[in-house]
């Protein structure tokens, strides 16, 4: 099959998030599969050479190899893209968001053309590259060019939709016969995701309760409707892992390189954990790790509200990430009340990220929700066991075999489920279960790329 991917920011090149790594790491295992893959994207201020080898196509379009032999190709207009930010500054989002991607949109499709890819799948990531599922099917639904083609949209975080003022719907350059309820307004302005969502012939989350959790009205953000009237046409797949990046044997930021095989060393890295946070070297007390960012989404209200009562208990704590004003209050009063149980680290740190995966015996993750999270597949990878809320990609991922869940979203139970970590961790061969369980999983992406080439060809039949 011809495969188009099309997302505003990609592995290596941009990335603000999780669609990074997808829109990066998927076709990579497509083209191994024997897909035939392109990628389109913005080309940002950041793209510059020498950093990538980047190549000329035409006066507004370069592009650069990924993989074998998948050209990434970079859409250009200085005003548009010759921005420090993707999508917004200190101040905000940018407020010409809608001209910006409504031109990318276009510019793809009609670079397929010039390039003559006829795609049989365009691939579409969330609300900046919503459009082309709408394009294709009002603008350029008599081209014979792009008659065959079939759409797959994928929702990253459904919390995130493109809402624009119903004033700008005329720079979309379409009929204002769409713009109704059934199609692109929404409580009196555009939205582009409820768009990719209607003109779109399959659409995906990044895991299966995901996928079910957001036709509820707790999940749905308000396009719970929409989704329930195509709810045949709904889909989770898991994201998948970088193992090339996230693995205990080979991870160079770590101390000590481990697997199942020589368990022992993992302590190492317990220890020089402990030592960068400051922190007593106690191997017998178990480590719990959190790197999140610090958001009510990420379940910092429970954890804020249960923290006090945590470092009362028989543990050590170490938290990476930056967030919420309130909760780097809340957590900076109570570093300095228990400073021999919890480090807190105010920042982005990729290397301390690494360290806290291998060095940790517990990942603390009790997100509110979660469409996939990467989190508890990595702390897996490295014998970490998780302790997650159970909800979207982590209720798809995480059992008691390899785990800990709660089902009920409040401190009493994170709480509870705390303890019942602390308890298990005590008991060695319970222990050693555990961690054997957790580091045999395999969420690599040619599992996930074989579900999405199932998918493909569903699109494709219809």
């Amino acid at each position: 099959m011809k495969i188009a991917i099309c997302a505003s920011e990609v592995v290596p090149f941009a990335k603000t998030g999780g669609l990074a790594d997808v829109a990066g790491a998927l076709p990579l295992e497509l083209e191994l599969l024997n897909q035939e893959v392109i990628i389109i994207m913005p080309r940002y201020k950041a793209i510059q050479e020498p950093k990538f080898s980047i190549q000329r196509l035409k006066l507004d379009i370069s592009y650069s190899v990924i993989g074998k032999n998948i050209k990434v190709y970079f859409i250009e207009n200085d005003q548009y893209f010759k921005r420090d930010g993707l999508y917004g500054d200190k101040t905000g989002d940018f407020k010409d968001n809608l001209d910006r991607f409504s031109y990318y949109s276009r510019r793809t499709l009609e670079l397929l053309k010039e390039i003559n890819f006829r795609a049989d799948i365009i691939h579409c990531h969330d609300w900046q590259s919503a459009l082309i599922p709408i394009y294709l099917k009002t603008l350029y639904i008599d081209n014979p060019f792009y008659q065959n083609i079939k759409t797959i949209f994928t929702i990253h975080n459904i919390g995130y939709q493109g809402l624009f003022s119903k004033d700008e719907f005329p720079k979309l350059g379409i009929d204002s016969k769409f713009f109704n309820m059934e199609m692109l307004e929404f409580y009196d302005k555009v939205n582009l995701l409820k768009g990719g969502i209607v003109f779109s012939d399959i659409i995906n989350t990044v895991s299966p309760t995901y996928s079910r959790e957001i036709q509820t009205k707790e999940f749905g953000y308000g396009l719970e409707g929409v989704l329930a009237k195509r709810k045949r046409d709904v889909f989770g797949i898991l994201n998948g892992l970088d193992y090339s990046i996230w693995n205990p044997k080979t991870d160079k930021f770590i101390i000590k390189n481990y697997s199942l095989q020589n368990l022992k060393d993992k302590y190492k890295n317990k220890e020089d954990l402990q030592r960068i946070c400051k922190l007593p070297a106690k191997i017998d007390m178990p480590f719990f790790g959190i790197v999140s960012r610090l958001a009510e989404q990420k379940g910092f209200d429970i954890l804020a509200d249960a923290i006090e009562k945590i470092c009362n208990m028989d543990l050590q704590l170490v938290i990476l990430g930056t967030g919420d004003l309130k909760y780097h209050v809340i957590l900076e009063n109570i570093v300095k009340k228990y400073p021999k149980i919890i480090s807190l680290n105010l920042k982005f740190d990729d290397k301390l990220a690494h360290k806290i995966y291998a060095g940790s015996d517990i990942f603390l993750m009790p997100s509110k929700y979660e469409p996939c999270g990467l989190g508890q597949l990595i702390s897996m990878s490295y014998g970490t066991i998780p302790l997650v809320f159970k909800t979207g990609g982590l209720a798809d991922t995480v059992t008691e075999n390899d785990g800990f869940v709660f089902d009920k979203y409040k401190k009493e139970d994170l709480i509870k489920t705390i303890d019942k970590a602390i308890k298990a961790f005590k008991n060695k061969k319970k222990w050693l279960g555990l961690i054997q369980k957790a580091m045999q999983n395999n969420f690599s992406w040619r599992e996930s790329a074989k579900e999405y080439v199932s998918l493909y060809e569903k699109a494709r039949s219809r």
